[in-house]
């Protein structure tokens, strides 16, 4: 007899006990949650229990309508677009195939119209800023290249002559861009400075003498570079550099500069240029370099909205401040940043779409039968794969809305103050970060929950993926623009305690949580153990109510911008270059900071949609109101379970309760699996824009034929034997009988 020893400890029983104690509590407050009672005025079908109260459903109709948003009819119409054949991308082209295919539909959009609704309505256009954006964003579905190159056209080289040019050059240079027989670039980076614009070392010296001004590149770091249409396609640029008059360095300025001859496609006198090549994505762009050695040309060709130079050379500017001056005039330019923010989503929404469709149909593994395999979204891990990246995806879109939204008031005119067009720039310079990002991440985990299937080039997702990885460091590095929204909120922060000293700041930071704590109604509660409820169930269902996650998720914020607003304090005390190297001691402090903020706005975003008076909620039925509450709890428990290490070392949440979040973010996962492919379509992309093979059915298509199969086969007993059976029957057949 072999002595045995007893390994297990009494404690792993009690926290299995504990888990499993939670996981019903969870279970019991989702049950709750998904019988809410019809609320009045609520409108659509809703599905009923026996005692009349309502159950989790989607409307798919209905939210789809919702998430068009404001400029639904110019999506839907952009959408008809990009699913004719002629606008979509071949797979496979060479890059000089690519290029001038992508050219040959940027004339396409002329004849379609819809890329000139910025435009003003006495050059053609029609003054719809929001909806201009709305439209080009959908570009993505038929080629990330089409939408940036037309973006290059439009939006940035027409765009620079529309908002920082004046009358002359609308009515000379817009007409010729806007039917594209100016193709043209925008020349603002350079290769020694991308971020930094300010540090740029083109010049553009004025000539009094002639009446011109002379741009040249002093050096190879100052070569104006990853220009689209630069390489090959564009007559003309927008050059920006910096103007000297008098012997005076006035700051960044931006001049329209022609760049080849229209008949052979040779570079002017002065001007030269090399292909960048090809790119890790985007191919069907033609990005090159351009220097400039002396170039002439007229002193109306200065874009003179924000600054002007007089025949002799006076300079003048309706904004004194060279710092301000030169914001205004970047401001002007935002729609970049706006437009990659929809783009990315969009994309995020295609790639979701694939996923979720192909893990409904495609079946591995018979784990819980021994003759039908199962659907790959009915694993967990799956399912906390895909559905926390369909929560952000939904935070992602609704935070889009309120960007277009504010991006077309301040270019409308309807809202345009000094402090519309800062918030403008700080909510684009938070949400283009995220949602850049995070189509990146969805991108590569729907590529991954797609097996081999999803490395298909047919199947769209590495192609994506490829394009799409630029935009992280384009229309401003992520990192950048973050830290230009962590300024905007130490600068806000400051301003409140503008008159405190040193210790009245430490102190403020040190107490600040305690002391909302006191008055909060769900943060001093929350940093409880669960022991002090009485019940797990009272713990988890305060984690899901939207007043505590708002509390978690600005608390954060709030801490965060505190103490590093309290460690960069005697910054204003030292040197330039002590200040300099103490903000760069907590660079990553406060870009995480802004990172956090940009989290918060989109959960904002989010409960606004599915609560505000004004949104989702107003004419929503109960069903779908139920399904997007667990949406956006999953989206919300989601950032806290990201940010679990924080929470338990400021002491925001107990282990216990720490714990809690994972397993609530599971059970929601597990929750929202039914509902994930109403959530998909409500996105609106058939398969004329998702051009997957996996996700045209398909799929579906051979999982059916092979069951068929199996299941005749097994009726005709036609199958094999399968060795392991037959090994069991030997066995059998071989024990002595009793």
């Amino acid at each position: 007899m072999t002595d045995t020893i007893d390994t297990t400890n009494p404690r792993d029983d009690e926290a299995r006990d504990d888990e499993t104690s939670e996981a019903q509590a969870i279970e019991k407050d989702l049950d709750a949650s998904a019988q809410l009672p019809k609320r009045a005025g609520s409108s659509g079908p809703n599905r009923m229990t026996g005692n009349g109260v309502v159950v989790a459903r989607t409307d798919v109709e209905q939210l789809g309508r919702y998430l068009l948003g404001t400029w639904a009819d110019v999506r839907l119409a952009a959408r008809e677009l990009t699913a004719k054949p002629e606008m979509q991308r071949i797979e496979g082209q060479s890059v000089e195939e690519h290029r001038e295919r992508v050219f040959g539909q940027l004339k396409l959009l002329v004849e379609n119209g819809q890329v000139h609704r910025a435009f003003p309505k006495e050059l053609g256009g029609d003054d719809d800023h929001g909806g201009n954006i709305a439209g080009f964003e959908e570009l993505v579905t038929a080629d990330p290249s089409l939408q940036i190159k037309s973006g290059v056209q439009w939006g940035l080289f027409g765009a620079a002559v529309l908002h920082l040019g004046t009358r002359y050059h609308h009515e000379t240079f817009l007409p010729a861009i806007m039917s594209l027989e100016v193709p043209g670039a925008f020349a603002m980076t350079e290769t020694g400075h991308g971020s930094d614009v300010a540090a740029i070392g083109t010049t553009a010296t004025y000539d009094d003498e002639t009446g011109e001004f002379v741009i040249h590149t002093p050096f190879r770091g100052a070569w104006k570079d990853y220009l689209g249409n630069a390489a090959v396609h564009g007559t003309a640029a927008v050059v920006f550099a910096q103007l000297v008059t008098k012997g005076v360095n006035h700051g960044v300025h931006a001049f329209y500069v022609p760049l080849r001859d229209p008949a052979t496609g040779a570079f002017l006198p002065g001007i030269g240029g090399e292909d960048d090549g090809l790119k890790g994505g985007l191919n069907g762009i033609d990005n090159g370099r351009l220097h400039f050695d002396a170039v002439r040309v007229p002193r109306l060709n200065l874009l003179n909205r924000y600054g002007e130079v007089a025949e002799d050379g006076t300079y003048s500017s309706p904004i004194q401040s060279p710092g301000r001056r030169f914001f205004t005039m970047l401001g002007t330019l935002v729609q970049g940043r706006v437009s990659l923010d929809g783009a990315s989503v969009a994309a995020a929404k295609i790639a979701l779409t694939i996923a979720v469709t192909y893990g409904n149909q495609r079946r591995q593994f018979t784990a819980g039968s021994d003759t039908d395999e199962e659907v790959l979204l009915d694993y967990q891990l799956h399912q906390k794969r895909l559905m926390p990246k369909l929560a952000t995806t939904y935070a992602a879109s609704f935070a889009h809305e309120q960007l277009l939204t504010k991006f077309d008031e301040v270019f409308s005119g309807a809202h345009d103050t000094d402090d519309d067009r800062q918030d403008l720039e700080t909510l684009a310079a938070a949400l283009k970060p995220l949602s850049t990002w995070h189509a990146l991440d969805t991108l590569q985990e729907a590529r991954e929950a797609c097996g081999g299937a999803g490395f298909l080039a047919e199947n769209r997702l590495v192609g994506l993926r490829a394009d799409l990885d630029v935009y992280a460091t384009f229309e401003g590095d992520n990192h950048v623009l973050l830290q230009l929204v962590a300024k905007r909120l130490l600068s806000d922060y400051g301003r409140k305690l503008a008159k405190a000293d040193f210790g009245v700041l430490a102190r403020y930071v040190a107490g600040q949580a305690a002391d909302r704590t006191m008055n909060g109604s769900g943060l001093r509660s929350l940093a409880q153990t669960v022991a002090d409820f009485g019940s797990t169930a009272r713990s988890v269902g305060q984690l899901r109510d939207s007043s505590a996650q708002r509390q978690l998720l600005t608390d954060r914020v709030e801490t965060m911008v505190a103490e590093v607003a309290a460690k960069l304090r005697p910054a204003s005390k030292l040197s330039k270059k002590a200040a300099a190297d103490l903000f760069n001691l907590h660079q990553s402090e406060i870009i995480e900071a802004a990172r956090a903020h940009a989290e918060l706005l989109q959960w904002e975003a989010f409960t606004e949609a599915v609560d505000g008076e004004q949104g989702l909620a107003s004419g929503m039925d109960d069903g779908t109101r139920v399904v997007l509450t667990w949406l956006r709890d999953l989206f919300g428990l989601g950032l806290v379970e990201k940010h679990l290490a924080w929470y338990l070392m400021n002491g925001r949440l107990s282990p216990t309760r720490a714990r809690a979040v994972g397993l609530y973010t599971e059970r929601l996962s597990a929750r929202l699996r039914p509902h994930a492919q109403d959530l998909v379509e409500a996105f609106g992309y058939g398969p004329e824009h998702t051009r997957a093979a996996i996700a045209s059915g398909a799929e579906k298509a051979r999982q059916t034929e092979a069951r068929e199969y199996y299941r005749a086969a097994r009726a005709a007993g036609t199958l094999p034997e399968q060795e392991k059976k037959q090994d069991a029957k030997k066995r059998d057949t071989a024990k002595p009988q009793h």
